[in-house]
């Protein structure tokens, strides 16, 4: 491709379009890109914040993409889903990843894995603005309940 020419803008932060639009991905897969999309977004809050020592950023960040956080998030967030990010949610909340959680039971699992799978469909369709609205409300309501 020349120097002239224009090139789709990627979806997501890197040129690897999925191989298949949000919607068709299934949402173990989106769960799992979301699991790594919101854990990036609370390691930068942390770092944003005065406290850089390593044990203390783990510690925090736990806290924070813990399945019992993650589900405590998608019952804050709930009310404030549409239809369609609901839908999501409701596949994600369904999807059987065929593991069992280790520190956390059945249920907070499936709700941290379907706020995962949200994370993922809405990196995967574009959804940028949205995906930063629903983690900065996520970030800031835990925030605010670990004081």
């Amino acid at each position: 491709m020349s120097g002239t020419e224009s090139k789709e803008p990627a979806i997501g932060w890197f040129d690897f379009p999925p191989s298949k639009p949000a919607r068709l991905i299934p949402p173990i897969v989106l769960a799992y890109v979301g699991d790594a999309i919101y854990e990036v977004a609370v390691r930068q809050f942390l770092i944003s914040r005065a406290n850089l020592r390593p044990h203390h950023l783990h510690r925090s960040a736990t806290s924070f993409v813990s399945a019992k956080a993650q589900s405590r998030i998608l019952a804050f967030l709930e009310v404030e889903l549409t239809e369609e990010e609901r839908d999501v949610v409701r596949q994600g909340r369904n999807a059987k990843s065929g593991t069992v959680p280790k520190n956390a039971d059945v249920l907070e699992y499936r709700h941290a894995t379907a706020f995962e799978c949200l994370v993922g469909y809405l990196y995967y369709a574009g959804e940028q603005e949205r995906l930063r609205e629903l983690i900065g409300k996520s970030i800031e309501y835990m925030e605010s309940s670990v004081k």
